[in-house]
C-alpha cells in the first residue's frame, strides 16, 4: 500500500521533492509507509495513556496528525539544510573548475575533478552528472539536469551562466573565477546582514518566550481570583438595583482559561518561529528548529508564573 496517495496532490509533490533534496535514497512510497507505521505505533501508545487517565480519544487523532506534520517539516528542514551546504561549497567548486580549465584540460574532466569529498554532498551530484557526460549525454543537457535536481536558485543561475558561456564559446575559466568571487562576496554581505538583525531575533524570542507566558499566567490567575470573589457575593435581591454598580457571576471555567492560554502560547510560538526564520535566514521554515525549545520554555514559565502568583495573590485576598 502506498500511503503517499492519501496526501493532497500539491502536498504529495512537495513531499516527494523534499525527499529527493534531503538525500534520502529510499523511494518516496517506501519512506512514507515506514513513517505511517511509526505514527500508528506512537498514536496507539498515546491512546493507551489517554485511556488510563480517562482522556477523550479525540486527542489520539490530534497526536496522529501532529506526528505527520512533524515528519513533514523534519524532511523539509533536512532538504533545506542539504541545499544550503551545496550553496556554501559551490563557489569553491567552480573556483577549482576554473583552475583545472587553466591547466588545459576539458570542461568535462575539470567538472569531474572538482568532485572532492570535502565538497559533500555536492560531490555526489557532480559525480552523477560526470557519469552522464561520459556515457554520451550532451554536456549542456547534463548540467541543466543537475541544476533541476539540486533545486537551488543560486546554483541554477550559475549553471545557466556556465551553459551560456559554453554556447557563446568565451573564456570559461575567467567567467567561473569571477562568478566564484562574486558569490563569496555576496555570502560575506549576507553574514554581515544577519549579524545586524540579531537584535530583532532576540527581541522576538524574549517577547514570545518570556513576555507572553507571564501575561497569560497573570490573566489566568486573575480570572480564578475574580471567580472566587464573585462566587462569595450574597444575593442582594431588590437592594442590588439601588447600588451604583453590580456584580455578576463569571461563567468561564478556570480550565477553559488554562487551555485557551496554552493553545495560544503554542500558536504564538509557532508563528514567531516562522518570523525568526524569515528574518534570520530568509526562509520561514528555517526557524522551526526553535519551536520545541521555545514551547518548552514558554509553557514551563507559564505554569511557574501561575503557581507563584496564585500563592501570592490568594494570600493577599484572604488577608483583605
Amino acid at each position: 500500500m502506498n500511503t503517499l496517495k492519501f496526501f493532497p496532490r500539491p502536498l504529495r509533490e512537495s513531499y516527494e521533492k523534499n525527499l529527493r533534496n534531503s538525500g534520502i535514497d529510499k523511494p518516496p512510497a517506501e519512506h512514507t509507509n515506514f513513517l505511517f507505521l511509526v505514527s500508528v505505533i506512537i498514536t496507539v501508545l498515546f491512546s493507551a495513556v489517554f485511556l488510563i487517565f480517562q482522556v477523550t480519544l479525540l486527542f489520539s487523532l490530534v497526536v496522529f496528525v501532529l506526528i505527520h506534520i512533524f515528519f513533514y517539516f523534519r524532511v523539509s528542514l533536512q532538504a533545506s539544510s542539504r541545499i544550503k551546504k551545496m550553496e556554501d561549497v559551490f563557489p569553491d567548486v567552480i573556483s577549482l573548475m576554473a583552475s583545472n580549465l587553466r591547466s588545459g584540460i576539458t570542461i568535462e574532466k575539470a567538472f569531474l575533478m572538482a568532485a572532492r569529498p570535502e565538497f559533500d554532498p555536492l560531490d555526489k551530484e557532480i559525480l552523477k552528472t560526470g557519469k552522464e557526460i561520459t556515457t554520451g549525454q550532451d554536456v549542456l543537457h547534463a548540467l541543466h539536469a543537475m541544476a533541476k535536481r539540486i533545486d537551488s536558485e543560486k546554483i541554477e543561475k550559475v549553471i545557466m551562466l556556465i551553459i551560456s558561456g559554453l554556447r557563446a564559446g568565451g573564456n570559461i575559466s575567467d567567467l567561473l573565477d569571477q562568478t566564484s568571487r562574486n558569490m563569496k562576496e555576496k555570502e560575506v554581505i549576507e553574514k554581515k546582514t544577519r549579524s545586524t538583525i540579531l537584535m530583532y531575533v532576540i527581541f522576538i524570542f524574549f517577547a514570545v518566550g518570556v513576555g507572553a507566558p507571564v501575561l497569560f499566567g497573570l490573566s489566568s490567575v486573575l480570572v480564578e481570583i475574580v471567580m472566587g470573589l464573585t462566587s462569595n457575593i450574597p444575593d442582594l435581591g431588590n437592594q442590588a438595583s439601588s447600588l451604583p454598580f453590580s456584580f455578576t457571576k463569571v461563567t468561564i471555567s478556570p480550565q477553559f482559561v488554562i487551555y485557551f492560554s496554552v493553545f495560544f502560547i503554542i500558536i504564538t510560538d509557532f508563528i514567531s518561529c516562522l518570523v525568526i526564520g524569515l528574518v534570520n535566514k530568509g526562509e520561514g521554515k528555517a526557524g522551526l528548529r526553535f519551536f520545541i525549545p521555545l514551547v518548552i520554555i514558554s509553557l514551563a514559565l507559564f505554569f511557574i508564573i501561575r503557581v507563584v502568583l496564585s500563592s501570592l495573590l490568594k494570600d493577599v485576598i484572604v488577608f483583605f
